[in-house]
């Protein structure tokens, strides 16, 4: 007996032309390349230009993982952007994109989960299809992080980056265990008590202005290493496989040390942790599909290679993806 499984057919990112480099932020604040990368593994990040939104980040990327799905817009069922850095209060970015594209049915709408946004909106995308309502998805995850930072706090402002990364989902079928192709299975979670750990400082019911990025980074880390090891577990055990089974795991770019030290509690090797932290800074819900796309287009992700997305935003959120590539 087949069942449904949701296929991850296509791939493709954008990230902005800017350059900002650790030595350039280190004229703005009381810091160091050598400090930053000591404490984060950021070396440099891609900023957005002026005028440049984040849809026009997600249609890029849109385009590069259609047509490596070798797939038009007009065969788009539904499209769902992940992100925290709208364009505009609404409509959502998504909208924008469907637009843009030329697509004139199905639905698009945004997914806010901050950092986890791409996590929570593949979980999404995967239901849908399971549902049987939509056969072909466009999965965005894009952001202007940049707009949120707090220029003279050298905690926050060092770590964040712009950029967008896409992949095109498909419904297609499998035998209903581990060896099957598509999204294995999803894990969400959220504790909204941890409110005050990371969060922007306005909103249009509260300050009516966009605000700013504030951050404890020390507690930060803590529940980052702790919430998405445990993530991992439960994907694998819920997913019938060990942590051991899987190929290659695609983090949230947030911190090489809450790589390296999420490496070392689950007892994986660092080396199949696909990293991007160092050009990139943190996309936020931009970089688990910008890490995709790197291990993609370096080969290093090989066709069946068994995946684990994950990742950990404000919220808090969290999550993990069992994905078959």
């Amino acid at each position: 007996m087949s069942i449904v499984r949701s296929h991850v057919i296509g791939c493709g990112a954008y990230l902005p032309d800017t350059v900002l480099t650790n030595a350039e932020i280190a004229t703005r604040v009381d810091t160091s390349d050598e400090w930053i990368v000591e404490r984060t593994g950021i070396r440099s990040r891609r900023v957005a230009k002026p005028g440049e939104t984040t849809s026009d980040l997600a249609l890029k990327a849109a385009h590069a993982a259609l047509e490596d799905a070798k797939v038009s817009a007009s065969e788009i069922d539904l499209i769902v952007v992940a992100t925290t850095t709208p364009d505009e209060t609404f409509p959502a970015v998504a909208t924008k994109i469907q637009s843009r594209l030329g697509m004139t049915r199905g639905a698009a709408f945004d997914v806010q989960a901050v950092c986890t946004g791409f996590v929570y909106a593949l979980a999404v995308a995967d239901n849908f299809i399971k549902a049987g309502q939509a056969k072909t998805v466009l999965l965005i995850g894009a952001e202007t992080m940049s707009r949120l930072m707090d220029w003279s706090d050298r905690a926050t402002c060092i770590l964040f980056g712009d950029g967008a990364g896409a992949v095109v989902m498909q419904a297609g079928s499998g035998h209903g265990d581990a060896r099957d192709r598509g999204v294995l299975g999803t894990q969400l979670y959220s504790d909204g008590r941890l409110h005050d750990l990371l969060y922007v400082d306005g909103g249009p019911s509260t300050t009516q202005t966009t605000g700013k990025l504030r951050m404890l980074g020390r507690e930060v880390f803590k529940h980052a290493v702790v919430n998405t090891t445990a993530a991992i577990r439960e994907a694998a055990r819920a997913g019938g496989v060990s942590v051991s089974d899987i190929d290659w795991i695609v983090p949230h770019q947030a911190n090489q040390r809450i790589l390296d030290s999420t490496a070392h509690k689950l007892g994986y090797p660092p080396e199949r942790v696909i990293s991007t932290i160092a050009e990139h800074g943190n996309t936020s819900a931009a970089s688990v599909p910008l890490a995709l796309a790197a291990g993609l287009a370096d080969g290093r992700i090989k066709r069946g290679d068994l995946l684990l997305l994950e990742a950990m935003g404000g919220g808090f959120t969290w999550g993990a993806a069992l994905v078959r590539w």
